[in-house]
Formats: C-alpha cells, structure tokens, sequence
C-alpha cells in the first residue's frame, strides 16, 4: 500500500468532514489536507480553526460543491498536483426537495451522495490525480438496521434499470421517504465503488461506514418530525442503548480505513452487528448482492450514464 501523505476531503467545514480533517494532521506523514467545500465563507473559518487546533499549516481549500458536477469538475481542473487519497464524504439527505430532480436528471439526494463524487472520481482518475485511495462515506442504512427498525432496501432486479430509477427518483416518487431514498442512494454507491476498484485495481476503493454518528449535520434536511427525532431526541437517547456514537468515533472509522492496509479494495465496511455502532466488518455476509459483480456493473453503469 503506496504511503498517504496527501487527502482530500469533500463536506470539510462541519462534522464528520472536519473530524477527520482534524484527526488526520495528528499523523506526522500527513503533509497537505484538501478541504472541499462549498461555501468559502464556512471554509475559511473550518481552516482557521484546524490550523489553531493542530498547529500545522497543512490546510488548502478547494471550493467544490458535489451535487453539481460542474463545480466538481471545475474544482479539479485547478489542481495542480498528484493526491493520495480522496475521503468522499459530503451527502446527507438531500435538502428541503430530496427528491426534486437536478440539471443532470438525478435526484438531489442522488446527487449530493452519488454523482458529484463519480464526477469527481473520474476526474481524478483522467488526470492521473490520485495515486492511493478512494474511500467513500457508506452508511449500514444500505443493508439495513434491524435495531433501528430500518429496512434493508429492495432490489428487484440487478438492472441497470433498476439503479437507475433509484438515481432518477422515480422508484419512490416525488413525495417518497428521504430515508428510503437514502439507503438505496447509498447501496447503489457502495456497489459503484466495487466496480471501480475492479476496473482501478491500482487504486484502493473503500466504502467504510461511519456508522450512527450524532454531532453531523446529515439530517438537518429531513422533515420536521424525522429531523427532531434523529438530531434531537435520538441524538440524546441512542447513544444510551448503543445506537450512535460521537463524532470523533466516526471520523476514527474514515482515518482507519485510508491507513489501516487490512481495509480491502473493494470491500463495503461498517458495523458487526444490527446496530450502526462497534466494530466494523465486511458486509458481504449481511447482503449477497454486495459481492455480486452483476449488480455491481448495473449500478455503475446507471451512475456512469448520468455523470
């Protein structure tokens, strides 16, 4: 495994995305971090702060914001050198419309999670960019959390119809639930991520969960009632009976799995057990179709077709 001494991270300015930023200047062989955000205003002050709180000048900001592919690729075009590893980590749950469709005829909530992170992928990847790792922020939503009382979601077919219409919204519609959005949003970028790194087999591709994280700003968007619940009450309350975990915990997830080398290329990371917290495994054994390359080149492809 190539030595990381260089990251990118996208959603840099707040939560998990600045954790990790964080965190990564405490390793001595970090020796520039990325921050991608989209608002410069937000940015500066996140870059100010880790530059106090770590005592390290190592901090750039890149500009990017990741549901419009074209502030992705203009982001790219202004680099000038090579990076090691890329923390896809910017998402959430869509804003106010979740399921509104975007320029590019992908769902908000597609678009924030899926698509400005392919864009960015492939950008890298044409300009020969990043030398090391992907990894990309999963979520055990995509298998489902039983102790959540979260659904795996349903695959009725491996085609790349299928995925698609998880990508256009219309397998749930414009009023479906953002949280069912969400879990399929995010298993069609956990098997994306599988096929990139059988097509990159030079290049590591992580999906590593960050597991239930309170601290985040990934709910703020979710109707009123799901919003109070998750951020409020069951920020308060989860914790208690083993179902979220700080921030700090989260990030340590993402940290790991960039410099850990027993994270394998291709594989799906996140929690053991039926909650999303403790340690993580290989998710092939909770869903078949996460090793499935069939499912994995549909999905691709469905992504692929829009970016």
């Amino acid at each position: 495994m190539k030595s990381i001494q260089t990251v990118l991270i996208t959603g840099a300015n707040a939560g998990l995305g600045r954790e990790t930023a964080r965190q990564l200047a405490q390793q001595d062989s970090i020796e520039k971090i990325y921050l991608g955000c989209r608002n410069a205003e937000k940015a500066k002050a996140a870059k100010a702060a880790l530059e106090t709180e770590s005592k390290r000048a190592i901090f750039e900001i890149v500009l990017m914001d990741v549901s419009d592919p074209n502030s992705v690729r203009g982001a790219v075009s202004g680099l000038d050198a090579p990076i090691d590893a890329v923390i896809l980590n910017a998402g959430g749950t869509g804003g106010r419309q979740p399921n509104a469709l975007t320029a590019n005829g992908v769902t908000n909530i597609f678009a924030s999670n899926v698509l400005g992170h392919a864009v960015l992928v492939d950008e890298l990847l044409n300009r020969q960019l990043v030398t090391s790792t992907v990894l990309y922020a999963g979520s055990e939503a995509a298998r489902g959390i039983p102790k959540m009382g979260m659904a795996r979601p349903e695959l009725r077919t491996n085609s790349v119809e299928e995925f698609t219409s998880i990508a256009n919204g219309s397998r749930f519609g414009p009023d479906g639930d953002p949280l069912e959005a969400y879990a399929s949003v995010k298993l069609t970028a956990t098997l994306w991520m599988a096929a990139m790194a059988r097509k990159h087999p030079h290049i590591r591709f992580i999906t590593m969960s960050p597991g239930g994280t309170t601290g985040t700003n990934g709910m703020d968007d979710l109707p009123f009632m799901k919003r109070i619940f998750f951020k409020h009450v069951g920020g308060v309350l989860m914790p208690l009976f083993g179902m979220m975990h700080g921030v700090e915990t989260g990030a340590k997830r993402y940290v790991d799995g960039l410099l850990n080398p027993k994270f394998k290329s291709g594989r799906f990371y996140a929690s053991a057990g039926s909650s999303p917290t403790g340690p993580v495994s290989d998710q092939s054994g909770f869903f078949s179709v996460f090793d499935d390359v069939t499912y994995q080149d549909s999905a691709s492809l469905a992504v692929q077709q829009f970016a």
